[in-house]
């Protein structure tokens, strides 16, 4: 399948036509399927980090596992669990790196954490603060559910979960952002 070959008047692929299409070497289907999913990628990398370029990057080592695995995805299977289930690997194992490095330093060379910045009076929360407080199990489920929109069978598909662990973890951590929002002074940032 060729997406060169279509009009313009035509309704846009699914993903997982598109996904189709790349593993047939269709370059143009990849560079749509880069395209649409790539967003949605960046948010999930971002929210865990909190580093745009430690995000872009994540998003670029994800592309390249994408690539590699593409033959792994099968036809018929909702292409967005299969995509995070990759990004979500990449990012725990960017996680292992990091901290392992940490641990490698001397201690002279390990910098005093920085202030957090205060929030100016009347500004709502910061979302990336609060999301910081969760666990990562439950902040990756918020992210998938909330901020990217899967349903709870694609985020307990993306994370080889259950349904009910899925509702759990939400569940938990929408009791804890209660909390954090709750104890939050108006115009100022959550503890």
């Amino acid at each position: 399948m060729s997406l060169s070959s279509s009009t313009s008047a035509s309704p846009a692929p699914s993903l997982e036509t598109l996904m189709l299409a790349y593993q047939n070497g269709d370059s143009t289907a990849a560079n749509a399927l880069i395209d649409a999913v790539s967003p949605a990628l960046y948010r999930f990398f971002s929210i865990h980090s909190g580093d745009r370029r430690h995000a872009a990057d994540l998003l670029q080592e994800a592309w390249i596992r994408i690539h590699k695995a593409r033959h792994t995805y099968q036809p018929g299977q909702p292409l967005m669990p299969w995509l995070y289930a990759i990004a979500r690997h990449v990012r725990i194992d960017a996680f292992r790196k990091r901290r392992a490095e940490r641990l490698e330093q001397p201690l002279e060379s390990i910098a005093e954490p920085a202030v957090a910045p205060t929030a100016s009076p009347g500004a709502a929360p910061d979302l990336h603060a609060l999301l910081a407080q969760l666990p990562d199990s439950q902040r990756e489920v918020v992210c998938m559910l909330k901020l990217s929109g899967l349903s709870l069978e694609e985020v307990a598909r993306a994370t080889s979960s259950s349904i009910g662990s899925v509702k759990q973890k939400a569940h938990r951590a929408y009791e804890k952002l209660r909390a954090l929002l709750a104890c939050a002074p108006a115009g100022e940032p959550a503890p």
